[in-house]
């Protein structure tokens, strides 16, 4: 059997973000959110190449450090065949000063040496850092469409300012595009988590953890407005009456005769 629940399928992530999209267009039409959802459709698929590209190998870069690093050990292999023993290196003082010079040579070759190693892990990491930091902003937008949702209107009321947001929203309504809200976060976080499939580098787990806590922590933000939106809902569907009430028509009374 293919393992393809022990690994996050990208395909499917762009299907799901597509198939969110549509229902929110569908939704509301005129809505700012569904061009958000088309934003992300579009960074799904992003995400995808952008994480496949970082998963290779980056061969001339890899090429060029294994030149750099024969340059330095034959820079190493060099020195050590011009130095000469005398009498005088054998005493302690000089003794003392060519180690000394010879581990402070070593130590920066080492560290040219591991420079130059982790040339392609920064340039990747870069790379996934860069790409996860627009998801981080667009978890934001997100947060900002919502903002105004309150469902705390609609049991106060109370009169509106010039400066107040439009709320033509009905309950059913409101608690749909909070929904979709929600379901965008939760896509936001899967779509980072595309990038360290393939570049499990410490580094990128923690943005994406990070990415990760803040899209939870927004969506329980807009989960208590929807369950602050259900208790209204029933308490709306508690006072009203099931139906019309009519009063009980009297049955005309029969008295037996007796036989």
């Amino acid at each position: 059997m293919p393992n393809r629940f022990r690994s996050l399928q990208s395909d499917q992530v762009v299907e799901t973000a597509v198939r969110l999209e549509r229902r929110i267009t569908e939704r509301f039409p005129e809505a700012n959110l569904r061009h958000v959802a088309s934003e992300l459709v579009t960074m799904a698929r992003e995400a995808t190449d952008r994480a496949h590209r970082i998963g290779k190998p980056n061969v001339p870069l890899r090429l060029l450090q294994w030149l750099l690093i024969g340059c330095c050990l034959g820079l190493v292999g060099w020195v050590v065949r011009q130095i000469r023993i005398s009498d005088d290196v054998l005493k302690l003082d000089q003794f003392v000063q060519t180690v000394d010079s010879s581990l402070a040579t070593m130590v920066f070759i080492g560290a040219a040496v591991a420079f130059v190693t982790s040339w392609e892990l920064r340039l990747k990491r870069r790379k996934a850092l860069i790409a996860i930091h627009e998801l981080r902003s667009m978890a934001h937008i997100v947060d900002m469409h919502q903002l105004t949702k309150d469902p705390e209107r609609l049991l106060q009321g109370g009169p509106a300012t010039p400066s107040s947001p439009r709320r033509t929203m009905s309950p059913f309504e409101l608690g749909r595009y909070l929904d979709y809200c929600s379901e965008l976060l939760s896509m936001i976080s899967k779509t980072a988590a595309i990038y360290v499939q393939e570049f499990p580098d410490s580094v990128a787990l923690d943005a994406v953890n990070e990415i990760t806590s803040l899209t939870n922590g927004l969506s329980r933000s807009i989960w208590q407005k929807i369950m602050l939106l259900d208790r209204i809902q029933t308490d709306e569907a508690k006072d009203t009456p099931v139906g019309p009430t009519t009063p009980p028509t009297s049955q005309p009374t029969t008295t037996s005769t007796p036989s």
